[in-house]
């Protein structure tokens, strides 16, 4: 997911008198505040009189009956599932709305997901940190990413949060993705986390960063238990085919017990030849996929793009982006091949035409929330 794009027409992020960059009231489902002051009793009205006959002192005196204790109360967190990555998902990155990333104003807020749950978007998976020097924290702006949390909340959507590991030699990469798999807000935490899997440029050898991908999955694994993790992997059409060189010997087999679900990046927009072909492109990955994880049956949720452009002004992503015409093969090829779910990446590169051409394909498609 690692991308940069220029600055486009946004929304300012602007201080509110909430404390929040956008006015951002409560969800019924959280506004849990059971807060009540303390009980005073006025007491007894005492007329005193002083040494001198006609002048007189009122004093209040007496003391609290009582104290009401300040609790606040909130619902334990909800169990997270493999739901967050069924259907129609969206995507969001640090340049598309954290003021550290965006060189100008920001090109999605909070308050576009009513937008995108009226286009039949059931997840968001937002990038919610990122490892480099302009990164002031384990986690982006908590301020911000309280505030997806409670629009999703308002929304019935789910929110997945990924991070791109750099593969240092330290614990930086897992103690980021703890700091995202904890973060709450008004005991609302993230629905998922997935691990975007593909930095390249560090120096290393091949075989030494597939050790400490396969470390940090372990670590992470180990970690969070029997939550679901979502891998986010280059296209096995790229890694086996096209470029090789990319990441010799992936690890595919190690990773095959670590994560639950696999969101292969398979955009086609700048592909040539029959790599450009979107049905064929994404079914081939998908069937590469199953096949280097030995597992027929892999849990899929497949990326599609970039963007969809439909003639409207989209921000501009420094590469080609898909059409609307490319979006009917695209859901075919899951339907086809089975995949839980499908998205398109972006949600700042699709025109709103896009979107509703997209939630009609996929409303008219079997995919849903199982157990799971």
């Amino acid at each position: 997911m690692v991308g940069q794009r220029a600055p486009a027409p946004g929304r300012p992020g602007r201080i509110s008198t909430t404390g929040y960059r956008w006015s951002v009231p409560l969800g019924r489902s959280r506004n849990l505040l059971l807060l009540t002051g303390s009980v005073l009793l006025l007491g007894v009205l005492g007329v005193l009189a002083s040494s001198t006959p006609d002048r007189y002192v009122l004093r209040v005196v007496g003391d609290p009956l009582a104290s009401v204790e300040v609790r606040l109360v909130v619902e334990p967190p909800a169990p997270r599932t493999l739901d967050a990555y069924r259907g129609l998902g969206t995507w969001v990155d640090s340049y598309d709305f954290d003021p550290a990333y965006v060189p100008g104003d920001i090109t999605v807020a909070p308050s576009d997901l009513a937008d995108m749950a009226a286009h039949g978007v059931r997840t968001l998976f937002l990038q919610s940190s990122r490892s480099d020097r302009r990164a002031t924290g384990l986690v982006s702006d908590p301020w911000l990413l309280a505030e997806f949390l409670l629009a999703a909340d308002r929304t019935d959507m789910e929110v997945v949060a990924w991070y791109l590991p750099k593969w240092t030699d330290d614990d930086e990469d897992l103690d980021r993705l703890l700091a995202i798999d904890r973060f709450s807000v008004l005991g609302r935490r993230f629905d998922g986390l997935a691990v975007d899997i593909e930095w390249n440029r560090d120096g290393l050898g091949a075989i030494e960063r597939s050790h400490r991908l396969v470390n940090l999955s372990d670590r992470l694994r180990r970690t969070v238990g029997g939550d679901p993790l979502g891998a986010i992997v280059m296209p096995p059409v790229i890694t086996d085919e096209i470029n090789l060189g990319y990441w010799p010997g992936f690890p595919w087999a190690d990773l095959a017990t670590r994560y639950d679900v696999w969101l292969p990046m398979a955009y086609w927009s700048f592909r040539t030849e029959e790599h450009a072909d979107p049905g064929f492109y994404v079914a081939q990955n998908i069937r590469r996929l199953r096949a280097d994880l030995g597992d027929p049956e892999a849990m899929v949720h497949a990326i599609g793009g970039i963007g969809a452009a439909d003639g409207s002004a989209l921000v501009d992503p420094g590469e080609p982006l898909a059409t609307i015409d490319d979006l009917p093969p695209f859901v075919r090829a899951l339907v086809a091949e089975g995949a839980v779910g499908g998205s398109i990446y972006d949600w700042a590169t699709m025109g709103s035409r896009s979107r509703s051409i997209l939630a009609d394909l996929m409303a008219g498609s079997p995919f849903g929330p199982e157990e799971g």
